[in-house]
């Protein structure tokens, strides 16, 4: 297959050229600062129709995982770039596809599992999920996050692609060994003994092992009966307690020092990003996914910590 990521240079992206270019695929990269690489890499603005659509015309599959880090301080700007880097490599994606003389098969559109409500009770799958947005006294933060999201997934719906099947990536956290990686980032929290219980540890992880979430991309290419939202996650979450409990055992150490929401909002702001990624209570679960047969190599998080512990050792 041919297959086309734009914003492909992060981390996601990286571990599915990688897995695509070592089954054989011809895959090209589109991004700001193209880099040499094992596959092509072309140099695009996200935002301007331009020599770069060429590529898509004739390719098999576009995968958009294109969009501003979210590792930052909402801020009026930080905003702004947030939604409008979303928007408009979305919006000019789905115009490339559009005007295609032989467009893909189908576009799989980045998304994120943070637009459903916040739950500790209720179990958010791809089919009863309740979208978030309206929680009382949800901070404004969340509330921003809920309006990325829905807009990201408004304007892929309203691309007028006809001839080829979208799919809408509900991806929980991606855990990989990758340095940068939010794997890497927690474990350097365990590593320094402070992997404890964050708050009330009642909010709960949605997570999905790396090499789950490129086997469930590479289903969502083979079946054609799946489109539309999609959640790409474990059907285990877990709340913060338990999870950073076999955290901290996978690595290989016993203390983890506790941190409440005080701590927990000083430390954000000196680290220049928000407390939404550890206080929101993401219980997500795939449904259509696994209805449609998808299996996990690492359906709980003790063997999929396990192993990820493990990589990290031997790359890092």
């Amino acid at each position: 297959m041919r297959i086309v990521i734009p914003g492909g240079s992060g981390q996601v992206g990286t571990a599915l050229a990688k897995a695509f270019v070592a089954d054989g695929h011809d895959v090209v990269v589109l991004g700001r600062s193209p880099k040499q690489a094992e596959w092509r890499t072309v140099k695009w603005d996200g935002k301007t129709l331009d020599d770069w659509a060429t590529e898509i015309d004739g390719a098999d599959v576009v995968i958009n995982l294109a969009g501003r880090s979210v590792n930052c301080r909402y801020n009026e700007a930080n905003r702004r770039e947030i939604m409008e880097s979303r928007i408009d490599s979305t919006r000019v994606v789905g115009e490339a596809i559009s005007k295609a003389a032989n467009p893909p098969k189908v576009w799989l559109q980045s998304s994120t599992a943070t637009i459903y409500a916040h739950s500790f009770d209720r179990e958010n799958d791809d089919v009863t999920g309740v979208i978030g947005g309206h929680e009382p006294d949800a901070p404004d933060t969340w509330n921003f996050s809920i309006d990325v999201a829905t807009n990201w997934e408004r304007v892929t719906e309203e691309a007028p692609t006809p001839e080829t099947r979208k799919v809408l990536m509900r991806s929980a956290m991606t855990m990989g060994p990758a340095r940068g990686g939010i794997f890497d980032t927690m474990l350097g929290i365990v590593r320094f003994g402070l992997g404890g219980t964050a708050a009330s540890g009642r909010q709960y992880i949605s997570w999905i092992h790396e090499n789950d979430f490129i086997r469930s991309v590479y289903w969502l290419i083979e079946h054609e009966e799946l489109s539309g939202p999609i959640n790409i996650a474990s059907q285990h979450p877990l709340p913060n307690r338990e999870f950073m409990r076999i955290f901290r055992e996978a690595w290989g150490t016993s203390i983890g020092l506790p941190a409440f929401e005080w701590q927990l909002a000083m430390g954000a702001f000196f680290m220049r990003t928000e407390t939404e990624l550890i206080l929101k209570s993401r219980r997500v679960v795939p449904k259509l996914l696994t209805d449609s047969g998808f299996e996990f190599e690492y359906p709980t998080w003790p063997e999929a910590c396990r192993d990820l512990c493990e990589r990290w050792r031997k790359e890092n």
